[in-house]
């Protein structure tokens, strides 16, 4: 099995930036998609972003491409998302997830494409 625990989340104002951290454990795979999703007050969890580590093909959805980069550390099995420019619409619990390939484009940004998440970290932006 796999322990994902995120860290990272805070409190910041329109315009900032906050850099959230996945520390992964346990069965481990450099096979993994690890994926980025949160869940904004009152609605349903969405796709934020995924890394594909065994080539570091990434994803975004539309309404963080040019803001949010996802990237990974192979030495420290670690996923991180640096989000820039944050908007009050980007407030929500942010969880990270991983799975094991194959995926396709389309299924890498479907919740039910993982199997192991984290706990969730708060992210707020103040307006």
């Amino acid at each position: 099995q796999v322990q994902l625990v995120e860290s990272g989340g805070g409190l910041v104002q329109a315009g900032g930036s906050l850099r959230l951290s996945c520390a992964a454990s346990g069965r481990t795979s450099s096979s993994y998609v690890m994926g980025w999703f949160r869940q904004p007050p009152g609605k349903e969890r969405q796709f934020v972003a995924a890394i594909r580590w065994r080539d570091s093909s990434t994803y975004y959805a539309d309404s963080v491409r040019g803001r949010f980069t996802v990237s990974r550390d192979n030495a420290k099995n670690t996923v991180y998302l640096q989000m820039n420019s944050l908007k009050p619409e980007d407030t929500a619990v942010y969880y990270c997830a991983a799975d094991i390939p194959p995926m396709s484009a389309l299924t890498i940004r479907s919740m039910r494409s993982y199997d192991y998440w984290g706990q969730g970290t708060q992210v707020t932006v103040s307006s």
